[in-house]
């Protein structure tokens, strides 16, 4: 029956019973660990550990936590120790002044790259990708939906970056290390996580740092070319990196943090819009009357012609489609932030160094927030809806660290979306199977294998 869909996810248990089935899984899921308490409450604390880990879902709170004025919330030790061997001291890891000079620097150098002008390096790239998936369709072939979708992805990124595709050997190659990265990152390790201290070193696997150092190599190697004087002009994200300047010094970034900061992009920019894309395309091989009002809208809009930026924004509902999935797998999972002093949020007192994690995985799915929490309604987000949610959208972060690339995560899912599922059916197997986990984003716990064919018509 419509609207009463409920997308694979762990169902809520006591934190006794979460423990035992994380234990019986054994692959560390931070999901499955969390109890029910945290669907129905504004804040929790998660189960038992050494340092404490308080889990937040109050959209006031978690603002306020993310804002930061006093500088009390910094970014936290695991996601630092698990991101620093890749983009350094950068954006997506700094805190205090430093991250505010980087933000600084890095807002007006991505707002001149303007969305309608990498609109187009979107659509090449899916251009591309069309023709890709007209070969699998005629092959027949079995394929992984988590790989596409990073494929395409990264080769949007790369153009909007690099002004280069993704057949570049160069390019492909920091793809399949971004993979290897995602993959492998012990972003949270749940050892550590329960009964670490606080700051305490976080040690990556060698496959990580290998790959930390391809990467890094890779795209110093792309960026030198650029810095030479006789570099030639691209409109794109590298150029306005480096044209980037600090208002009271005038001084650019450094190679290496230029290097820092483009692998952020990187990172942010095609593994997050990734994992959302696949989701979107895994429901909608479930839910057929979801994929047929998507495809009335886009035909009502669009019609077979291409699909242009104005398009992309008048697809109400393709917009409604890609929220909802936001909603029920953000790809940020959790934000983790450390408390660096003695504090105190709503009603709990916190001890320094414990763990604060505002998490958009249990505010988004929270009953005070939200109405059919865990079901998949994209008319949720209807402007007449007439629904009785209270919840934001945490997808992308709050306050002043919301990502910097929403609007253009929003527009290129958009764009993918209604192109995709106009031309084709995508049939899962083993749907069964399929169960989220929290790596570096939400994740499915094994590879969605599909099989695509082109859209039959009717006559």
């Amino acid at each position: 029956m419509p609207g009463l869909y409920r997308p694979p996810a762990p169902e809520p248990r006591t934190p006794i019973r979460s423990l035992l089935r994380v234990i019986r899984q054994g692959d560390g899921d931070l999901l499955s660990l969390v109890p029910i308490d945290a669907y129905v409450k504004p804040y929790t604390y998660l189960g038992y550990s050494r340092r404490s880990i308080l889990l937040v879902n109050d959209p006031a709170i978690a603002r306020d936590i993310l804002t930061d004025p006093l500088e009390i919330f910094p970014k936290n030790d695991l996601m630092v120790g698990a991101l620093a061997p890749l983009v350094g001291d950068s954006i997506f890891v700094s805190s205090g002044e430093r991250w505010r000079r980087q933000r600084a620097m890095i807002d007006p150098a991505f707002s001149q790259l303007r969305i309608s002008t990498a609109f187009a390096s979107m659509g090449a790239a899916v251009d591309d990708y069309e023709a890709e998936l007209d070969r699998r369709a005629e092959s027949g072939a079995a394929f992984s939906l988590d790989h596409a979708m990073s494929e395409l992805t990264a080769d949007v990124i790369c153009r909007t970056i690099f002004s280069r595709s993704l057949e570049s050997e160069v390019a492909r190659e920091v793809c399949d290390s971004f993979t290897e990265f995602e993959q492998s990152v012990a972003s949270v390790d749940l050892w550590q996580l329960i009964f670490g201290k606080p700051w305490a070193d976080v040690k990556q696997p060698d496959a990580v740092l290998a790959a930390c150092t391809r990467i890094r190599g890779l795209i110093g190697a792309m960026v030198d070319p650029r810095l030479a004087d006789d570099a030639r002009q691209s409109d794109d994200i590298v150029a306005a990196v480096i044209a980037a300047r600090d208002a009271e010094t005038g001084a650019g970034f450094s190679r290496e943090e230029l290097i820092d900061q483009l692998g952020v992009f990187f990172l942010a920019g095609h593994e997050t819009t990734a994992s959302v894309l696949t989701w979107v395309f895994y429901v909608l091989s479930q839910r057929p009357d979801v994929l047929a009002a998507l495809r009335a809208e886009v035909e009502a809009v669009v019609g077979d012609g291409p699909v242009t930026i104005q398009d992309v924004k008048r697809l109400s509902y393709v917009r409604n489609v890609f929220r909802e999935t936001l909603r029920l797998y953000p790809p940020i999972t959790f934000i983790p932030r450390v408390a660096a002093e003695k504090t105190r949020i709503g009603r709990f007192n916190v001890k320094k160094g414990a763990m604060i994690m505002v998490s958009p995985w249990t505010a988004h799915r929270n009953a005070l927030l939200w109405s059919e929490p865990d079901r998949f309604r994209p008319e949720r987000f209807d402007a007449d809806g007439g629904g009785d949610d209270t919840g934001v959208l945490m997808s992308f972060g709050l306050g002043p660290r919301v990502c910097i690339g929403a609007a253009f995560a929003t527009i290129e899912s958009g764009l993918i979306l209604a192109r995709l599922a106009r031309r084709y059916d995508f049939s899962v197997e083993a749907p069964g199977r399929v169960r989220p986990v929290a790596r570096l984003t939400t994740r499915p716990a094994e590879d969605i294998v599909v099989r695509v064919r082109r859209r039959e018509r009717p006559a």
